[in-house]
């Protein structure tokens, strides 16, 4: 018999005994006065304080018992003296174990170690813990069970707090700026008829009762789309999104993606805004501009680089897209320079614009570490994009890249539906030709547009990849608090 088995066995001993006696283990209320955090700040001779909490410590000597009980905000002090509560007192030091939850009453004091501490005069057990917890000093150190049992990990890790209530300081951050600058919070759907609103692969299910095939949203650009169209002039959604495609560390099949569209902006506006946005939420969620990610240091401060595609793949590795302008050509300049990429370049699939994103993302996007915008994008990878009024091959579109990872990524919309059919269209061919990434025609989508829309530019952010890249996180899975795995055996 182990241990843990053994602990099991005799917590259920004492659940058993406590039942017997009359008493109802698992409460349903406990009336407290003040949170852990607010009882901490109190002065000393306060009476009548009730706090509740999870007791993570625990010693019990002789006539005197202390430890703490904790919440996700912190922990409090606690003494139990018996002479204050004598009829209760070994009642206490019998049945009560790290992990319960308890509701204590009393006085505050503060130690001599100056640390807030509540004298008992009353407590009640609210909930009885039959698992012990993990060891305090080394929690949980297992990786997967960190993901599997995230509760153990908030329980034993203060670090994983500390990143998870950052998540929802820059969320909220975010939120307030974009309520300050008149955009609306609305919600679109995540069941959808066509997988539409980014080059991906869909996750398929049935619904029953139309008894129909639908997707989970790829993203919900062409809802919040549909929603200028009827009248609002700035919309976003915080949306979980979900993409049928591989796990890494800056990647996950369900995700956090926020959405905004303004009408009457182009990107250029976005561009400018979207770097007030992202220095304001960083700035107050982390208190500066600057950090460091796995020992790279990166810097938000001052006026943030611009370039297009062809500077940077230029600039990289010395093709010129000017000069390999088609398929054919760029495939002869990447052999002829001996560039590796981790596909067959000649397969039928990879258009011209695949191929461009290819060879930037092998030669140029390890190197951004820096905020960078990226412009001048291939219109065969931007079907909803607006072609370039003065270069009808490229949109315009920007995608944001911190330390190699794109966190953003923008477009002057295209509103024109006889463009978005053919843009569709060549989407369709795409996928002909094998390509299951290549976005499904929606006539719906199109329909909206033929009523009008106003010019407008959006963009979306991968949540978990900024919360990452703030927090100094190598897995995206680590500021996700319960990540999908495969079911243990």
């Amino acid at each position: 018999m182990t241990a843990t088995t053994n602990e099991y066995d005799i917590r259920k001993q004492k659940l058993k005994r406590i039942s017997e006696s009359g008493e109802i283990v698992y409460k349903d209320r406990y009336v407290v006065t003040h949170d852990l955090d607010a009882a901490c700040q109190l002065e000393d001779g306060t009476e009548n304080v009730a706090v509740a909490g999870r007791i993570v410590s625990l010693r019990k000597m002789g006539k005197m018992a202390f430890g703490h009980i904790a919440d996700i905000d912190g922990k409090f002090q606690f003494l139990m003296k018996k002479d204050f509560i004598e009829a209760t007192y070994q009642a206490f030091k019998d049945t009560v174990d790290i992990g319960d939850y308890v509701g204590l009453s009393g006085e505050i004091f503060t130690t001599k170690t100056q640390e807030k501490t509540l004298i008992v005069k009353e407590w009640t057990l609210l909930s009885k813990s039959l698992r012990p917890l993990p060891e305090k000093f080394h929690g949980i150190t297992d990786k997967e069970q960190k993901y599997r049992k995230r509760y153990l990990d908030l329980i034993s890790s203060r670090e994983s707090v500390r990143r998870f209530q950052l998540r929802t300081r820059f969320i909220n951050t975010i939120r307030a700026y974009l309520n300050r600058h008149k955009f609306i919070e609305i919600d679109t759907p995540v069941l959808i008829n066509k997988a539409s609103g980014a080059l991906a692969k869909p996750f398929l299910t049935h619904n029953n009762a139309l008894d129909i095939d639908v997707y989970l949203r790829i993203a919900p650009e062409t809802y919040l789309k549909r929603a200028i169209a009827g009248g609002y002039n700035r919309v976003y959604e915080f949306a979980r999104c979900f993409r049928n495609e591989g796990i890494d560390p800056s990647h996950l099949p369900d995700f956090t993606m926020l959405e905004y569209y303004a009408a009457y902006w182009n990107y250029l506006d976005n561009m400018a805004f979207t770097e007030s946005l992202i220095k304001a939420a960083v700035q107050e969620t982390i208190g500066g501009l600057q950090f460091t990610y796995q020992g790279t240091a990166i810097d938000l401060d001052g006026p943030w680089e611009k370039k297009s595609f062809r500077e940077l793949i230029l600039q990289d590795c010395g093709i010129d897209l000017v000069a390999a302008n088609d398929k054919a050509s760029l495939v002869a300049a990447i052999e002829a320079n001996g560039i590796t990429i981790d596909r067959d370049i000649k397969d039928k699939s990879i258009g011209y614009g695949t191929l461009v994103d290819l060879l930037y993302k092998k030669v140029s996007r390890p190197k951004l570490i820096n905020p960078t915008f990226l412009t001048e994008h291939p219109l065969d990878i931007s079907p909803l994009a607006r072609k370039n009024d003065d270069n009808p091959a490229i949109v315009d579109r920007f995608q944001l890249v911190i330390n190699g990872w794109e966190v953003v990524n923008a477009y002057s919309e295209l509103i024109d539906p006889i463009d978005q059919m053919e843009r569709f269209r060549s989407q369709l061919e795409a996928r002909e030709l094998g390509d299951m990434e290549a976005m499904e025609t929606d006539e719906e989508f199109v329909t909206c547009m033929e009523y009008g829309m106003p010019p407008m530019s959006g963009w979306g952010m991968g949540i978990d990849r900024f919360v990452a890249l703030l927090t100094d996180t190598e897995h995206l899975r680590d500021v996700v608090l319960f990540p999908l795995l495969k079911p243990e055996k």
